[in-house]
């Protein structure tokens, strides 16, 4: 066969696919509509399964939070009750031992304001010993000083009087002194 048949035969075969391509092509055309509208359908079956399915699933939620709020709601009031039970006993031990330390505490304290009355009055009669004691160590000291300070005063007076007499000569000398002068310079004149 030559090159021209073959040519020949090759255009002849791509005539043919050319003439029944159009119709494939439609005929493809129509499946994948055909498919698309399928596909749809089962989207939108799957959907309503979805949906359905949420539904399912939110009301066995609610209804299992429902069950746990009343299970915890019912563990609560338990709870409460067991806590005021505990708190009642609590306040009642607290109470029985704070009624105890009371009476121990009074009777702790009467016991120290007896034991500090005898010592404020052991300490009011060893002070009361000690000021008498002191007051006698005073006056006794108080009369020598006024003794030794009357004789220091009388012999400051005589000390002054005689300083103050030995001044007065003296000015009485100056003033006289002062006089002569006067009169030696009234008679140069």
């Amino acid at each position: 066969m030559t090159t021209e048949e073959r040519l020949y035969k090759l255009e002849g075969i791509v005539e043919g696919v050319m003439a029944t391509l159009p119709e494939r092509i439609t005929s493809l055309e129509n499946r994948m509509d055909l498919l698309r509208q399928e596909l749809k359908g089962d989207i939108a079956g799957l959907r309503q399964e979805f949906k359905g399915e949420m539904a399912a699933l939110r009301q066995e939620f609610k209804g299992e939070m429902a069950a746990l709020r009343q299970e915890f709601k019912g563990e609560m009031a338990a709870l409460r009750q067991e806590l005021k039970a505990e708190m009642g006993s609590l306040e009642g031990r607290l109470g029985e031992q704070m009624a105890s330390l009371r009476q121990e505490l009074k009777a702790e304290m009467g016991s120290l304001e007896g034991r500090l009355g005898e010592q404020m009055a052991s300490l009011r009669q060893e002070l009361k010993a000690e000021m008498g004691s002191l007051e006698g160590r005073l006056g006794e000291q108080m009369a020598s000083l006024r003794q030794e300070l009357k004789g220091d005063m009388a012999s400051l007076r005589q000390e002054l009087k005689a300083d103050i007499n030995t001044a007065l000569n003296r000015l009485m000398l100056y003033f006289s002194a002062l006089a002569v002068l006067l009169a030696l310079l009234t008679l140069w004149r």
